[in-house]
């Protein structure tokens, strides 16, 4: 701080303040720079030698850096003002400050010397700082060199300020922290931007939040800002999903560029970018028919996307969702948000695309449908759907039986089933099972089981439109090669 200390013509504020100064007569006076080796270094105070028969005391916590620690030691030189003395004490300080007139305020204002002040509290659009016993404004903007996320916390803290505007007497005064600051900061930023290149990892702490991204300090007085895309290789809706205030990151300078303000440098991170690209292991991680959990992201019309990893989506196609019913709207299945169980069915590393299923991490209904059901057997289903052919019932999800027009004609209650709704349960027997087909023919309960039936035709009817005979689910791929072997 010590270059605020001398104005522009290198006069010393005791120079200026000798004209209505009427106390001490002595070698040094209240106003007075003094450059002097520290003598000692004690638990609250550093002394300095004066050049008088008295040694000077200053605040040690006044000294100390942005880190809290004191960057000097016994033998360094400091240059201070002289802000109070006695016949047994000098009192040191960075700056001016106690009672002065306005005389002096004037001088402190033209020839830019720091002046102390005490921030009392807050008001429209910054905080009340009280000066040499007098009322000054600072605005919220000139109080520090970073965004002010919680004002309040600055209350009653003690700083040094720049006086930038004197008016009506001392009635109107504007004061300025962040210049200070600034002054101080711009040579050790100078140094940090020299050593800083596009593509280099730094360590940053994020500052504040907004909804497009979060700014990150990278070095006191230089932030740059992470968009919310960058922000992690998994999807974040919200900037808070992904970070919060005080957080220390690791990200990678993408681009610096000059702002639209003279010396203002616009500085674009990633925090993702930051770490590995999952997509780089991911032919590690998972291969095709790994049953894992994921997380529906978002939904399309034509299914939906599943993360299984951080950063790692695959997706659902519709026609994966299920055996057990022909699926319109991947929402009457899932919902964002949710976690279910996939299988890996494809992994395309040059084009970053997975493929998974949910109906084959269920499993194939028609899988050993052999030993669950037999010819002759007696159970409960439900209509399905009604055809001029006959009647498709429902007997567990993703199973069904179709029941002949023929069959119905025989029983005796033909009346009765033709007078059911969809919807509607009705007990059946099992007259004939096709697996390789993934075809089951029935008959109303107490039906005989008959000879073979040719109802192929009619199965493609149902089935046409239906997903349980498609050709990428596994039965299918099951039932082909069942035929091959014939």
């Amino acid at each position: 701080m010590s270059e605020h200390l001398e104005n522009e013509n290198g006069q010393s504020f005791a120079e200026l303040f000798a004209s209505y100064d009427t106390g001490m007569k002595d070698d040094l006076q209240i106003g007075d720079k003094v450059k002097g080796e520290i003598i000692s270094i004690g638990r609250d105070t550093v002394f300095v030698n004066t050049g008088t028969k008295i040694d000077g005391a200053a605040d040690k916590n006044e000294l100390l850096d942005e880190n809290g620690e004191l960057p000097f030691q016994t033998g360094d030189s400091l240059e201070l003002y002289v802000v109070a003395m006695d016949e047994n004490e000098i009192r040191l300080s960075k700056a001016l400050s106690g009672v002065g007139g306005l005389n002096l305020l004037m001088d402190a204002f033209e020839n830019k010397l720091p002046v102390e002040g005490k921030i009392k509290g807050q008001c429209k659009g910054g905080f009340e700082i009280e000066i040499m016993k007098r009322r000054a404004f600072c605005p919220i903007s000139q109080v520090d060199v970073k965004y002010v996320e919680n004002p309040e916390e600055y209350v009653g803290a003690v700083h040094h300020f720049l006086i930038t505007r004197l008016e009506e007497k001392g009635k109107n005064i504007v004061v300025s922290r962040r210049q200070l600051l600034e002054e101080d900061l711009q040579k050790s930023r100078a140094e940090f931007m020299e050593n800083v290149n596009t593509g280099d990892i730094a360590e940053g702490r994020v500052t504040h939040l907004a909804p497009f991204g979060a700014f990150v300090e990278l070095f006191p007085g230089v932030e740059g800002m992470v968009h919310i895309s960058e922000l992690s290789w998994s999807r974040v809706e919200k900037t808070e999903d992904a970070v919060q205030p005080d957080d220390a990151v690791k990200v990678k300078i993408l681009r610096m560029e000059p702002g639209k303000k003279e010396g203002e440098l616009k500085i674009s991170l990633s925090i993702k970018q930051a770490g590995t690209d999952p997509w780089e292991q991911a032919d590690h991680l998972f291969k095709p028919g790994d049953k894992i959990k994921g997380k529906v992201t978002r939904l399309a019309p034509f299914g939906a996307f599943v993360e299984i990893e951080p950063g790692l989506e695959g997706l659902v196609h519709i026609s994966e969702m299920s055996y057990a019913r022909r699926i319109n709207r991947p929402e009457d299945v899932v919902s964002e948000g949710e976690t279910v169980d996939v299988m890996v069915k494809e992994i395309d590393m040059e084009k970053k695309r997975i493929s998974l299923s949910i109906k084959d991490a269920a499993g194939d209904p028609w899988i050993g449908i052999t030993e669950r059901y037999a010819a002759g057997q007696q159970m409960q289903g439900t209509l399905e759907k009604k055809e001029k052919f006959g009647y498709f019932i429902s007997l567990e999800p993703g199973i069904t039986g179709l029941m002949p027009k023929s069959k119905i004609s025989e029983s005796g209650k033909k009346d009765e089933i033709a007078n059911l709704k969809i919807g509607d349960t009705l007990r059946v027997t099992i007259a004939e099972i096709q697996e390789d087909a993934r075809r089951i023919s029935l008959s109303p309960e107490g039906g005989r089981v008959s000879e073979k039936t040719d109802a192929a035709g009619d199965w493609r009817k149902f089935s046409g439109n239906s997903q349980n005979t498609s050709l990428g689910s596994l039965g299918e791929k099951l039932r082909k090669a069942m035929e091959q072997k014939k």
